[in-house]
């Protein structure tokens, strides 16, 4: 397996994912315009601003999984499904190539994951 390719993805989708967050962070941090706001607007404001926080999250979830993976690539262990060793597929790599399991062990952990349940 050519693992300098992957690295190479991995830096390139590092980079990228650590723009996004700091921009949208930015984006939530800023102040409002100034301007007079109604509470429609200032309501309209707020779910912008948790819908940009629940991105954010979203990103840096898969930005600790880019770096994870690429910590595997240093350890020799990148390709490898962490739960039993055995090779990670190389069309799965070339699709997520951060993801630590084979296609086996995450269908075994989509089905034991619970779906989370909004709450009040």
């Amino acid at each position: 397996m050519n693992t300098e390719k992957y690295r190479r993805l991995l830096l390139e989708q590092e980079q990228e994912l650590s723009r996004r967050v700091e921009r949208m962070m930015a984006g939530v941090r800023e102040a409002g315009d100034g301007a007079a706001h109604d509470v429609a607007d200032d309501s309209s404001f707020d779910e912008l601003k948790d819908e940009q926080f629940a991105e954010a999250e979203s990103d840096r979830t898969v930005l600790t999984q880019v770096r994870e993976a690429l910590k595997r690539i240093d350890d020799g262990t990148y390709g490898t499904c962490v739960v039993d060793g055995g090779p990670i597929e190389e069309e799965r790599l070339d699709a997520m190539p951060w993801t630590p399991y084979c296609l086996k062990h995450q269908q075994l952990r989509a089905r034991t994951v619970q779906p989370r349940t909004p709450t009040m």
